[in-house]
């Protein structure tokens, strides 16, 4: 498992300029979503350090909060932070945007069945990456490898392998999001919105192909980038 200052891509290119938000045109969509991972990592982490003061004061270690989550946490939390990494899988897997919905869906869903197991700074981006990775598979009709995937989410092709594998048994493989889940989900997003002022709507678009009860669904909230993939720069420590 990688510490934060291995938190590259393996490549050894130099290290060039990340693109900046502005160039990026990023959907509101992402912008809502790193702003509420960011909060709930925040406060997780406030949670722990409280935790770990007591245990402190009692001589008694550090606290230990559920072990499900283990796979996913570093040594220390990677530099970068969420909204850039969030724009950085957005900027080279091209995936659609519907794909961050869903891997949000996906820790959501890990929240609930495992409540002892939180979403903290040091977890969160192994997190990430293999639920966008995961929903991309599930989602877009032409998607990206794992290794290209842990190229761009700064881990190696075998990490990433073993976290998809674990995610998916931490879900009970459990990936499928009818079209009424990803709507409320939606919904509580632009909720999101109005209560920072906005107003504004996440643009979406549902095209249903109804099977069975479950609903399957094929979804998409906006057009993606160019497929053409840009030119990987490292990921930050």
């Amino acid at each position: 498992m990688l510490a934060a200052d291995e938190f590259s891509n393996h490549t050894g290119r130099q290290l060039q300029p990340e693109t900046s938000q502005s160039e990026l045109s990023l959907p509101r969509v992402l912008c809502v979503l790193s702003s509420m991972i960011e909060k709930l990592v925040a406060r997780n982490d406030r949670l722990v350090d409280g935790l770990d003061q007591q245990v402190d004061e009692l001589c008694c270690g550090s606290v230990k909060l559920g072990k499900s989550l283990k796979a996913f946490h570093g040594v220390r939390a990677p530099s970068i932070s969420i909204p850039k990494y969030l724009e950085r899988i957005y900027k080279y897997t091209s995936c659609s945007p519907s794909c961050f919905v869903v891997g949000y869906v996906y820790i959501d869903r890990l929240i609930h069945r495992h409540p002892d197991s939180l979403v903290v700074s040091y977890n969160v981006h192994r997190l990430i990456v293999t639920s966008v990775m995961v929903a991309s598979k599930m989602l877009d009709d032409v998607h990206y490898n794992n290794a290209f995937f842990a190229r761009v989410g700064g881990v190696s092709n075998s990490e990433l392998n073993k976290l998809e594998i674990e995610l998916l048994f931490l879900l009970d493989f459990g990936v499928m999001v009818s079209s009424r889940v990803f709507e409320s989900y939606c919904l509580h997003l632009e909720k999101e919105v109005l209560l920072n002022g906005t107003g504004l709507k996440i643009e979406r678009s549902l095209v249903v192909n109804s099977v069975d009860d479950r609903e399957t669904t094929q979804i998409s909230v906006e057009a993606r980038l160019n497929s053409s993939p840009s030119q990987i720069v490292d990921c930050p420590p």
